[in-house]
């Protein structure tokens, strides 16, 4: 099982981008996929996590109205728009699916797979 993220990188504050997380080996259609970021020295923390049928979606405190999570089954993957990025949000960017079934978590804990990360870099 592999999930790899892209879409990372440089940007100014204010600025987008666009995560995307591809998962094979297996279909991640009955689980969450969710996103987290952890800065050198701090815990991984959530961001957002949206259900296996897209149809229940929650995003961390600090991204709500800015960050959104969608996914398309039919291409295992699964993505997050950032906007009004801040300088406080570069960090690196973690992709996580599976986990229980049918179920949506906002604990690292609530998933099996992780990718390898992807950096995201806000400048001021």
């Amino acid at each position: 099982v592999q999930l790899v993220e892209s879409g990372g990188g440089l940007v100014q504050a204010w600025g987008s981008l666009r995560l995307s997380c591809a998962a094979s080996g297996r279909t991640f259609s009955r689980y969450a996929m969710g996103w987290f970021h952890q800065a050198p020295g701090q815990e991984r923390e959530f961001v957002a996590a949206v259900s296996w049928s897209g149809g229940t979606i929650y995003y961390g405190d600090s991204v709500k109205g800015r960050f959104t999570i969608s996914r398309d089954n039919a291409r295992n993957t699964v993505y997050l728009q950032m906007n009004s990025l801040k300088p406080e949000e570069t960090s690196v960017y973690y992709c996580a699916g599976g986990g229980r079934a049918f179920y949506t978590g906002k604990y690292s804990s609530d998933y099996d797979y992780w990718g390898q990360g992807t950096q995201v870099t806000v400048s001021s």
